[in-house]
């Protein structure tokens, strides 16, 4: 009996542990949209709407739902400008969003250790 409980004990630990603390991930930057756009904002200086949307092959109202949030939350900047005639819609990383990003991926990489080591 003392070796099911162990067992068992020992079957639940890392699922326990990878529940409990994917709760406390960011849930702004966990969604794989806004993931994707900090990521990209996070190994380039600026990036264009379209550069975006062709980096993520995703559509116009999906990145601009999700990006809406990332700014709404203060993790990207949106510059809006024109060049020419042509709108140019610009966005950037903030310092806060940088902060997260690192954050949730620390947050990650203890949760791949612990699910590892189970």
């Amino acid at each position: 009996m003392a070796r099911q409980s162990a067992a068992k004990a020992h079957s639940t630990g890392p699922a326990v542990v990878a529940g409990a603390g994917a709760r406390g991930l960011d849930r702004i930057i966990h969604e794989r949209l806004r993931l994707g756009i900090v990521s990209a904002l996070s190994v380039n200086d600026s990036l264009t709407f379209r550069e975006l949307k062709k980096i993520l092959d995703t559509t116009d109202g999906n990145l601009s739902v999700h990006a809406r949030k990332l700014e709404d939350a203060g993790y990207i900047a949106c510059e809006k400008k024109f060049e020419g005639r042509l709108p140019r819609t610009e966005y950037k990383l903030t310092d806060v969003g940088r902060m997260a990003l690192e954050k949730y991926l620390t947050h990650m990489e203890a949760l791949i250790r612990a699910t590892r080591q189970g």
